[in-house]
């Protein structure tokens, strides 16, 4: 890898750390293009839903862990070539995510986020960076990631803010929809931008797609999860894909083939002669 757009980008995805779309409960396993096809072409029409509670209980409240080991394949489209990456994601709830990468069978990146920032280093070129989030901000066309945003992402949850009052829950064939009535401001360190926000989640409430639209921008993240299980009495996705669209436009693709609740070290240093890259 010649430059750290990827890594980072892997790094936010990890998150997100997951894919999905569901593996119905009753063990069903569709292509992920085509369930992209169904949530954006229902069958039925939209209609209101009665029991808002239960839907807010089953999206918001977040799983209980206390840690999670991924082994993901990686593909990252850039317009550059780069290899599928064999990826190693370990979460520590709201402590840390942490990211290995192998390229033919060699560690080619590591890389480690916690609330306070991430650092990553390419083995490749021996650099290395030390940062605040706002650079994966801008890395995904938004504002608003944070280490706990970073996290949800990871395990397939809601990770923007809804609520009954600035969104539409309706429910179809597929599930439920939730639109934002009108674009929704979000402020960090005195930056305000504006976005159109549409979410779909299947009928057992997993997460399918979250579409955020830069109503100022032609910036756009798409994020889409497919085949849910379930490990450990939790829900996670077994495949996840990123779009990003606008200023910068690439895609990654994620695979999670193993899931894992022991807990591992996670060694992070970067050697001394490795040059730092300095963030603009």
């Amino acid at each position: 890898m010649k430059n750290w757009i990827p890594i980072l980008l892997l790094l936010l995805t990890l998150s997100s750390c997951k894919t999905r779309n569901a593996a119905k409960n009753n063990g069903s396993n569709q292509d992920s293009t085509a369930i992209a096809e169904d949530y954006r072409n229902p069958k039925d029409v939209n209609e209101p839903v009665k029991d808002k509670l239960t839907f807010y209980e089953h999206v918001l409240l977040p799983p209980k862990f206390d840690q999670i080991k991924i082994n993901s394949k990686v593909n990252v489209e850039t317009g550059n070539f780069i290899p599928t990456l064999d990826a190693v994601i370990y979460i520590e709830n709201d402590k840390k995510v942490w990211m290995n990468l192998q390229a033919f069978l060699f560690t080619v990146a590591r890389g480690i986020a916690t609330p306070e920032g991430i650092k990553g280093q390419d083995k490749t070129s021996k650099t290395y960076i030390d940062s605040d989030f706002e650079y994966l901000n801008n890395l995904l066309n938004v504002n608003f990631i944070d280490y706990k945003s970073l996290e949800k992402i990871l395990m397939g949850r809601t990770f923007v803010k809804i609520s009954d009052s600035q969104f539409t829950l309706t429910k179809n064939m597929q599930g439920f929809k939730m639109v934002s009535n009108t674009s929704q401001k979000i402020t960090t360190d005195q930056k305000t931008r504006e976005y159109k926000i549409e979410l779909q989640y299947d009928t057992n409430y997993d997460l399918l797609n979250v579409k955020l639209k830069d109503v100022l921008s032609p910036d756009e993240l798409e994020i889409s999860y497919s085949n849910w299980d379930e490990y450990n009495e939790i829900r996670l996705p077994k495949n996840v894909k990123i779009i990003i669209k606008g200023s910068k436009s690439s895609q990654i693709l994620l695979e999670n083939t193993k899931f894992d609740f022991s807990r591992m070290e996670t060694a992070y240093s970067v050697p001394s002669s490795y040059k730092k890259i300095e963030i603009k």
